[in-house]
């Protein structure tokens, strides 16, 4: 912009940096955002092709989940979980009260007095000691050391009666005394287990639903950016095309030698930036000359900001084309450079196509001209 001449003052020049400068800040924020939603998409897509074929929730999904919020939803979701975990849990204490009260139970009921009993390798064979007095009080907690589940307090019974029967020899009375109640708690166990295996058939389901209805409140937020950075994005892009239209309308008049300089540099242009040229310029000024019988462009004065739309773009496109020459040297036709029958051949056909490329855009700018509104 700085190396546009212009009838306005410096600081009108100022002033138009400024503002692309703010719509660039703009687009720059947009480009972060999508590129949130653009990660969110990428990684469901991911979830979906890793998830088993036969999972019914990802594959049917869900129609939604009724009038309630989703954090609504969940929360009576917890509130139900943990009434039936309650349930169990009392009716599994049941059982431990059963268990405790038999007249076997008393060796186990505190923590094994291993000094005053001095059994001094206790510990080199008991890897975990367990009681029933520290099982209450864990059943009871309401901390995080509280059990989970029952099945956490099960495998500390059963803890409790595997560590007697390993310290003890096989004919010794806490052996015999901890097999005995071990044998009659799995019997208690095994009424209990179906209501506990159902249970976490429901946990499980319940989980599931619960990381969908995260995931489609997570769609349905992520949908809404969408629609609010399109928007924002169609707000950018008519904010640039003002401050185009203002800028080339303070832009000076092209005099006949900057004219005739534009049109040699177009003819140097490569096959597709010429045709790029002339389609942003046809979409932008439909009443631009650009077809064949003018497709070395008749500049006139009332095209002034076409031109000057054309002279950016060429600038452009022969500045990116200097750079590559450095590395690849071609001609204007995108040919080689070689002198010979070939690179005559290539030129022609080269003619050949712009030719049939400026019809198809002049013919496609004269439909649209004479469209009905």
């Amino acid at each position: 912009m700085e190396d546009v001449e212009t009838r306005g003052s410096a600081s009108e020049v100022e002033a138009f940096q400024h503002h692309l400068d703010q719509i660039l800040i703009e687009v720059n924020r947009l480009e972060e955002r999508v590129g949130e939603v653009e990660q969110f998409y990428e990684d469901k897509s991911k979830m979906q092709l890793n998830a088993p074929k036969g999972s019914s929730i990802l594959r049917n999904g869900r129609q939604g989940i009724g009038i309630k919020k989703p954090q609504q939803v969940a929360s009576d979701r917890e509130a139900d979980a943990a009434r039936r975990m309650q349930e169990l849990m009392s009716q599994f204490a049941t059982i431990l009260r059963q268990i405790t009260q038999h007249k076997w139970a008393f060796p186990f009921m505190q923590p094994v007095d291993v000094e005053g009993l001095g059994l001094h390798d206790y510990h080199e064979v008991i890897d975990k000691p367990m009681d029933f007095t520290t099982i209450k009080k864990r059943m009871e907690a309401k901390d995080d050391s509280s059990y989970k589940n029952v099945r956490e307090i099960c495998a500390d019974v059963r803890l409790v009666f595997k560590n007697a029967m390993k310290y003890n020899d096989e004919k010794n009375n806490i052996h015999v005394m901890a097999k005995t109640l071990l044998a009659k708690f799995e019997e208690k166990w095994l009424q209990l287990l179906p209501k506990v295996i159902d249970e976490e058939r429901t946990r499980e389901r319940e989980e599931a639903e619960s990381q969908l209805d995260m995931q489609l409140a997570k769609e349905v937020e992520h949908a809404r950016m969408a629609r609010d950075i399109s928007k924002e994005l169609s707000e950018v892009e008519t904010n640039l095309e003002e401050l185009r239209e203002l800028v080339l309308q303070k832009c000076r008049k092209l005099s006949v030698f900057d004219k005739m300089q534009l049109l040699q540099d177009f003819h140097q242009l490569p096959l597709e930036d010429m045709m790029n040229a002339i389609r942003v310029v046809a979409q932008s000024n439909p009443g631009f000359p650009y077809t064949v019988e003018h497709v070395d462009l008749e500049l006139n004065p009332e095209n002034d900001s076409a031109a000057w739309s054309l002279k950016f773009l060429v600038e452009n496109a022969l500045e990116l084309q200097s750079k590559d020459l450095a590395t690849t040297p071609v001609n204007s036709f995108g040919c080689s450079n070689k002198s010979d029958k070939k690179n005559m051949n290539c030129r022609i056909s080269a003619n050949r196509r712009k030719k049939e490329i400026c019809e198809a855009i002049a013919e496609s700018a004269k439909r649209r001209r004479t469209k009905p509104s």
